[in-house]
């Protein structure tokens, strides 16, 4: 990232206006950082690794809070990525008040957001991808980790022809995939054989007929005289986390001895580089990195994870990237006699007001937009209070998808998915048609409402918060916990699977949940086959158009014991 130097005199800069105009203090911290600084890296032998993952579909800028709260158990507990706020500045060594703290922490986060503007868009990473390409021409690979086709109004709309446009722009090598996936089959095989411009790898993909593979599983790359093997690992839990009648001859898994056999022949072919370009999730391929020999790098995703060193196990170096396009990182490697003998890194935040939009990339995102740009831009209402989703156990973007649930389909408790992606939105800001479907936008949107009994309510609790908070990573799915609208609990992560979950309340009356008692439930993202509701973006849409301007008080429902 930067150097100490980099970041005190940005701080210096933004400090001498902490009482102006939040215009004037983002013009002075443009002024003090600039695209030069992103950009600033020492380049060191043959190989230039450049990784984004987990982009959402996210086109235009952004803004995005990192979580406050990211649990770790076991043998991970107080490891990298579970470390968040203050105490990720300590580990890290990261002033406050600087670049750094707002782009990897929450600390402050409304009002660096303030100073420091918006993150991401494809046609400023566009420009920092091409600029490095053309100081290493010969020595650049630029790999997706996946989850890029899904999260927006327009991939919604056409399917995930917007990003392929933009990705192939961008002149990819290589991605893996996850969310891709909900678009079905038949709609996956239609980008992959006619829209795709590159390698779509996904070696853990099986039929489940023949037994045989679904995808090519590594592309070989000559970059500087190197030989590079890219092997791909799509999400290995996506039948179980998703619709599994979406794609029902295919099977996935994590399969280390299908991922040996992969890097074997790699290495059998002549690759003198290996690289897992993983969906797996930050411990799963942490786990992973220590039963597979031969990989270099794992380019980890899907857990969202941004950390502004590598983590080595053994002799694997594992990259964490962050989401929606906040982040690129440029891995440069030396190779003598067949090894990596050396290595620099830098987690390059997009910091979108200093850096110049690509002009090509910004007509791509132009054109694609167009039809649709109208209803993106319509406002709906304003917002209160900042809206965000990361953390373990509730964002307050989710807090409202509660209400709306709550509200509009005449529940007593909701029920919402503790998914990773959706922008944020500042107090005061409009909330827009694209901010909503940031946080929706799924090809199985139905918002159903049923009975469910104490029983089950308890049970749903204690799935989720094992594959949560399971010790062994294999057994993790990546996600956050359901978010819960209209009922309270408490939560210790550190017991056994069906003791974490206890002290269930229905907040409307401050009563125990009755096991055998039924309550009405509404929810979405279903992934039984037929589910019928109205989908979840109308609702939360009508929601917020009633009330106008939207309030979501802090969250104090949930206890938690670590």
């Amino acid at each position: 990232m930067f150097t100490r130097r980099d970041l005190m005199r940005t701080a210096a800069a933004t400090a001498i206006l902490l009482g102006g105009p939040a215009g004037l203090r983002r013009a002075a911290a443009a002024q003090a950082l600039s695209q030069d600084d992103l950009l600033r890296f020492d380049p060191l032998g043959q190989v230039t690794l450049l990784h984004v993952t987990d982009v959402h579909a996210q086109l235009m800028p952004i803004y995005f809070r990192e979580p406050s709260i990211n649990l770790g158990v076991g043998a991970v507990k107080g490891k990298p990525p579970h470390v968040t706020g203050p105490d990720f500045l300590e580990m890290f060594d990261i002033p406050r008040d600087t670049p750094e703290c707002y782009a990897l922490t929450s600390v402050d986060f409304v009002e660096l957001a303030r100073t420091y503007g918006k993150v991401g868009g494809l046609d400023r990473l566009a420009t920092l991808v091409n600029a490095i390409r053309a100081d290493r021409p010969d020595n650049t690979l630029f790999l997706d980790g996946g989850d890029t086709w899904q999260g927006s109004y327009t991939s919604l709309q056409t399917n995930g022809a917007d990003m392929i446009r933009a990705f192939n722009a961008l002149k990819t090598d290589a991605m893996t995939a996850h969310w891709e996936f909900t678009y079905g089959e038949e709609r996956v095989r239609e980008i992959i054989d006619g829209e795709l411009d590159f390698p779509f790898l996904c070696g853990n993909v099986i039929d489940t007929m023949w037994e045989e593979p679904v995808f090519e599983s590594t592309q070989m790359f000559e970059r500087g005289g190197v030989q590079v093997a890219v092997i791909g690992q799509a999400f290995p839990y996506t039948p179980i986390a998703n619709p599994r009648h979406l794609i029902p001859e295919w099977s996935f898994g994590i399969r280390p001895d299908m991922v040996q056999a992969h890097v074997d022949a790699a290495r059998a072919n002549g690759a003198e580089v290996v690289v897992l370009l993983s969906h797996n999730g930050f411990d799963v391929d942490r786990k992973l990195a220590s039963l597979v020999d031969g990989i270099d790098v794992i380019l980890t995703g899907h857990t969202h994870d941004a950390l502004p060193r590598e983590v080595k196990v053994g002799k694997t170096l594992l990259i964490a990237s962050g989401s929606h396009g906040k982040f690129l990182s440029r891995l440069d490697l030396e190779v003598k006699g067949g090894a990596v003998t050396d290595y620099r890194y830098r987690l390059i935040p997009v910091f979108s007001d200093v850096i110049t939009p690509d002009p090509e990339m910004a007509k791509v995102i132009a054109e694609v937009r167009a039809p649709y740009e109208a209803e993106c831009t319509r406002v709906l209402g304003q917002t209160d209070d900042l809206l965000y989703r990361r953390g373990n156990f509730n964002g307050s973007f989710d807090d409202l998808i509660c209400q709306a649930l709550l509200e509009e389909r005449d529940a007593q408790i909701a029920l919402s998915p503790g998914f990773r992606w959706g922008a944020t939105l500042l107090p005061g800001q409009d909330i827009t048609v694209d901010d909503v479907y940031s946080m929706t936008s799924i090809t199985y949107p139905s918002a159903y409402r049923q009975e469910m009994d104490g029983a089950m309510l308890k049970t749903v609790l204690e799935d989720v918060a094992d594959n949560i908070f399971n010790e062994d990573p294999f057994y993790q799915q990546g996600g956050d916990m359901v978010r819960v609208g209209g009922m309270g609990y408490a939560i210790d992560v550190r017991k056994p699977m069906g003791e974490r979950i206890s002290d269930l309340t229905l907040l409307s009356t401050g009563e125990a949940i009755d096991p055998a008692k039924s309550y009405v439930v509404a929810g979405w993202a279903s992934v039984n086959e037929g589910t019928e509701g109205p989908p979840i973006y109308d609702v939360v849409s009508q929601y917020i158009e009633r009330h106008g301007t939207v309030s979501v008080p802090e969250n104090t429902t949930i206890k938690i014991k670590t």
